[in-house]
């Protein structure tokens, strides 16, 4: 019911956050326990934005389906929301809005972990190169490896 996503940490020069992150894995327990009862009530609730970020992270995993996965903080500073190793290592970002742009934070995501590509994950329907390992996807757009 509840994931545990691990912090990804390596010896740095910066505090990194290292307690995991919790997620309910299904969203309709997550509004359920915070009294949303509709649609209208969701759109107007204040955790609309932490709503997205766990439904999107499950639909990602489930179609990714990474052998390993985390997320990256940096107290005080910088986030990532998802950071999957690899051979080609991936960045994501999960944002609820019609038109993400390019925060220092995802730039500085990139440069800490040596991302091979950053995806903006949104509810839009058009896939944006937002710069050079930056791309906006839509989450209809994620495809399985």
């Amino acid at each position: 019911m509840v994931r545990q996503l691990p912090p990804w940490f390596a010896k740095v020069k910066k505090r990194l956050v290292k307690s995991p992150k919790l997620y309910f894995r299904d969203t309709g327990i997550f509004h359920t326990l915070l009294g949303i009862e509709s649609e209208r009530d969701l759109l107007r609730h204040p955790k609309l934005s932490a709503s997205w970020e766990n439904f999107a992270l499950e639909q990602v995993l489930a179609l990714l389906r990474p052998s390993e996965a985390y997320f990256y903080a940096v107290h005080g500073s910088l986030e990532l929301d998802l950071f999957i190793p690899g051979r080609l290592s991936l960045g994501v970002e999960f944002k609820r809005q019609d038109a993400p742009k390019v925060s220092r934070s995802m730039r500085q995501a990139i440069e800490d972990l040596d991302l091979d590509m950053l995806w903006v994950v949104y509810p839009g329907s058009r896939e944006i190169q937002l710069d050079d390992r930056i791309l906006a996807k839509p989450i209809s757009r994620i495809q399985p490896n």
